[in-house]
């Protein structure tokens, strides 16, 4: 049995990652900003912390800590999306998307560090397939998760000395309520269900992948 933190675990990604790590007998916490939702199985669930500050981080990672003991995983679901071209758009939104997506990452990776198991341990990020060949008005979104690969592979390569893998999943679209309502004349055959990108977090932060660290992993399925 592992103990596992996911960051970002009270949304829909995150609650398919926690439903499945439970279901194959680890321990799962879950830090986020939403409040912890009634009848959840993550504990602890620690509720309204912002995943960009660091004291609140550090203090929620000191907390599952002592709950746990150690750590042994972590994932980074947290994040957000704006379509906007560059020309209508301005900063804002790019320090939105970096807040976001990268500054959340890159903070729980560094509050995570202090508590993970000596060797064995294991971070997965959750980047994006639009980071690369980037479309109009996905810049300031595909620059953040360009981003969180960027982390992946520094982090992968400082980690190494001490066992600890970090990868990253690349999904192209997940199929959750919001993506269904913000895009509701799409077709949604080839989106990534939650359950399926859950299965692919859950083989690398096992044993099975230990061969594997600074990745960044492709999810898209066949329409």
């Amino acid at each position: 049995m592992a103990n596992i933190i996911v960051a970002g675990g009270f949304g829909a990604l995150g609650r398919a990652v926690v439903a499945l790590l439970i279901e194959r007998g680890n321990r799962v916490g879950v830090i986020d900003m939403a409040p912890a939702p009634d009848g959840t199985a993550a504990d602890p669930a620690i509720g309204g912390v912002d995943l960009a500050d660091e004291g609140a981080v550090t203090a929620a990672f000191a907390q599952a800590a002592s709950a746990f003991g150690t750590i042994d995983g972590l994932v980074n679901v947290a994040g957000g999306f704006v379509w906007e071209t560059i020309a209508a758009g301005g900063p804002d939104s790019w320090d939105r998307m970096y807040r976001m997506n990268l500054r959340t990452a890159a903070v729980s990776c560094a509050g995570v560090l202090p508590h993970l198991a000596v060797a064995g341990a294991a971070i997965v990020n959750v980047g994006a397939a639009a980071a690369s060949n980037v479309a109009t008005g996905m810049a300031s979104y595909a620059a953040s998760k360009a981003g969180v690969m960027a982390l992946t592979e520094g982090l992968a390569d400082e980690l190494k000395p001490r066992g600890i893998r970090v990868n990253a999943v690349l999904p192209t679209i997940i199929d959750t309520p919001t993506n269904r309502a913000d895009m509701s004349d799409a077709d949604v055959s080839s989106w990534v269900r939650p359950e399926a990108a859950a299965r692919v977090i859950a083989f690398l932060l096992s044993p099975d992948a230990g061969a594997i660290t600074g990745a960044g992993i492709r999810l898209s399925l066949a329409g």
